[in-house]
């Protein structure tokens, strides 16, 4: 099938090598395994500034025009013969971490990525998160994709406070119902983040977004991503800090939680709701959760019975034997655990453990950072212990 236009455009630069050597080094290096999955970024700049984007930890935020760091081409062929990738099983996103994937400049290239993916009849889920406009020329474009198992995820906060988001979150709520009025092959997900309470969770922003949810597959709601990088750039701007502390993990505290969820339990008219990712995506699919939440039963709570019906089925506790050879190849130190929840290791860093919990399908936790009971991957900030104490 020959792929829609969406008019002529010149190509992005390439920046040089001395430019791309004075890039920090995790920005230049174009492949990161996230848990989400394994992720290209071949472009970088964006002029969108919202206040709390990660691309502050890239030292990057002044980079407002988008540059390729090499073709099209060359991104595609590193990505399928990275050491981490497996055909048709690991999941990919694209350009997820310093620009967006749908900017008038920058989607000629994403599109052409994912075609050469899908002519090689990969099977692959792909993940594409924007927060700018998609209209129906592009979708056609999307669905013209044939083995590529699509989602786009259209981040939506309802944050009005133009000197943290400066983008109109209408923009997003229209690309939303556009990308779900006309999706065939491809999936939308609402990705409803970051809320941070007393910003973004007041009744009204809640009521918002339970009516864009009626135009998604699936929605995915997270909290504030607050490392020491963009506190720094909210304390430079005179913004309010929205946590007294910076964490590792995204911050989403218990009493914002369960907020939302007493909104969703009450009202039968919601989409589907996952506090996962991964859980939304593959529940638009109509498939179990690549990453195994299910072992995290905690989580299951709020998902379609047909969804947790379609995990269980799924889920499989690996053998040892086999965790630890494929363990102990990547490098894995210490004691190698597989219990009811998930596969314990120590001395991995997060992309082999990703690979490892992708691979199995099944939860890969270091035991040096453990995941805390209800509050699954989330930082302690906002949340008590089960004796009702604060947590560390």
């Amino acid at each position: 099938m020959s792929m829609p236009v969406t008019g002529a455009r010149r190509a992005l630069p390439i920046l040089t090598p001395d430019q791309i050597g004075g890039l920090k080094q995790e920005l230049a290096d174009v492949i990161e395994y996230r848990k989400s999955g394994l992720s290209l970024n071949w472009i970088v700049g964006c002029p969108l500034d919202c206040g709390y984007c990660v691309r502050h930890l890239f030292d990057n935020f002044e980079m407002k025009v988008p540059r390729r760091l090499m073709s099209d081409e060359e991104a595609v062929r590193r990505l399928v013969g990275h050491p981490y990738f497996r055909p048709h099983r690991t999941p990919i996103q694209l350009l997820n971490r310093a620009t967006d994937p749908m900017l008038p400049v920058v989607k000629p290239h994403l599109f052409h990525v994912l075609r050469q993916l899908d002519d090689q009849g990969l099977t692959n889920h792909v993940l594409i998160i924007t927060r700018w406009r998609v209209d129906p020329v592009d979708c056609a474009v999307l669905n013209s994709f044939t083995h590529l198992r699509l989602t786009v995820l259209v981040t939506h906060s309802g944050i009005d406070n133009p000197a943290i988001e400066p983008v109109d979150s209408n923009i997003a709520a229209a690309s939303l119902r556009t990308l779900h009025m006309h999706a065939e092959r491809y999936r939308t997900v609402l990705y409803w983040r970051p809320i941070v309470p007393g910003l973004n969770d007041t009744g009204q922003h809640i009521a918002r977004a339970k009516e864009l949810s009626q135009h998604a597959h699936a929605t995915v709601f997270t909290g504030l991503f607050f490392r020491k990088e963009i506190a720094a750039y909210y304390e430079a701007h005179g913004l309010e800090m929205p946590y007294e502390d910076t964490a590792r993990r995204k911050i989403m505290p218990e009493a914002a939680e369960r907020r939302l969820l007493a909104a969703f339990e009450e009202d039968t008219s919601w989409g589907p709701l996952f506090r996962k990712t991964s859980c939304g995506v593959a529940y638009a699919h109509g498939e179990a959760d690549y990453n195994g939440h299910y072992g995290i039963r905690e989580l299951c709570d709020i998902c379609p019975p047909e969804q947790i019906a379609r995990c269980e089925s799924a889920w499989v506790r690996p053998d040892l034997n086999a965790v630890t050879r494929e363990a102990r190849g990547l490098g894995a130190s210490g004691e190698i655990e597989v219990n009811d929840r998930a596969i314990v290791v120590e001395g991995l860093d997060e992309p082999p453990r990703y690979y490892l919990q992708h691979g199995f399908g099944y939860q890969c936790h270091d035991r040096a950072k453990p995941h805390h009971h209800r509050q699954h991957g989330r930082a302690d900030i906002g949340w008590t212990a089960e004796n009702g104490t604060p947590t560390p």
